[in-house]
């Protein structure tokens, strides 16, 4: 069987910038992968180009063997792959369970009536935020603003998720609560990428960690070996191990 999500040779050029350069990985169903680097090492490019709202300079991207590449966002979306924002993209307007009924609706089972409700009440109760159901979206605090695009990801029922920062911004407690929902996404069964610079977080939970720097990916292995490895000191610092 092929990986849940491969990328063979992606590269992403704007002009003369390279934004991805070659970059090659895999990765298998029910995995938890974490992407690592500094500002500008080419994370969100990663994303965008895997969700459809960039298309790849040259190389593929295939999601159980399918080719991605040209295809819609929404298509995309459809095929079991979702997204959340290092920014929240949310209905400020719309009350917490309306934002969640939005993805329910449109997902890819397109629940509808009492059992769309039902469903996002359920992952309302995931994310802690039952009790804010009738709440504005825009009267959530940060923290509570991140669990609610989750929920809103999960709508569609997705077997890939892409997770942008849920840890960024946010204090120790709030941290060890987003430790805790990735447990839960492993629980469900969902494959996971998850971009985070918070060490601690990712200790906790990836299996793997994909370090890119300038646009090339600098090390793929296990978490420890990599967070430990002389490449994370040179992408995030500008040291060589031993100076």
């Amino acid at each position: 069987m092929p990986p849940l999500l491969e990328l063979d040779r992606v590269t992403k050029r704007y002009g003369g910038l390279h934004a991805l350069r070659q970059v090659s990985f895999a990765v298998e169903e029910r995995a938890l992968v974490a992407l690592l680097g500094p500002n500008g090492a080419g994370k969100t490019t990663v994303f965008d180009i895997t969700s459809g709202l960039v298309r790849p300079t040259a190389g593929t991207v295939r999601f159980e063997g399918t080719s991605l590449v040209g295809l819609s966002p929404h298509r995309i979306a459809a095929l079991g792959i979702g997204r959340t924002f290092q920014i929240a993209r949310l209905f400020p307007a719309l009350p917490v369970l309306d934002n969640v009924l939005v993805g329910v609706t449109f997902g890819r089972r397109r629940r509808r009536g009492a059992d769309a409700r039902r469903h996002a009440e359920r992952l309302l109760e995931v994310v802690g935020l039952h009790d804010k159901a009738a709440t504005p979206a825009r009267a959530l605090s940060l923290g509570e603003q991140k669990r609610l695009e989750l929920a809103c990801a999960l709508g569609p029922e997705p077997r890939l998720l892409l997770l942008d920062e849920l840890a960024s911004g946010l204090p120790p407690r709030g941290r060890q609560e987003v430790v805790r929902f990735y447990g839960r996404l492993r629980e469900r069964g969902l494959t996971v990428i998850a971009i985070e610079h918070s060490f601690s977080v990712l200790l906790e939970v990836a299996d793997r960690v994909l370090l890119l720097d300038q646009g090339e990916l600098m090390a793929d292995g296990p978490t420890r070996e990599v967070l430990a490895s002389p490449q994370v000191a040179q992408a995030y610092f500008g040291e060589e191990d031993g100076e």
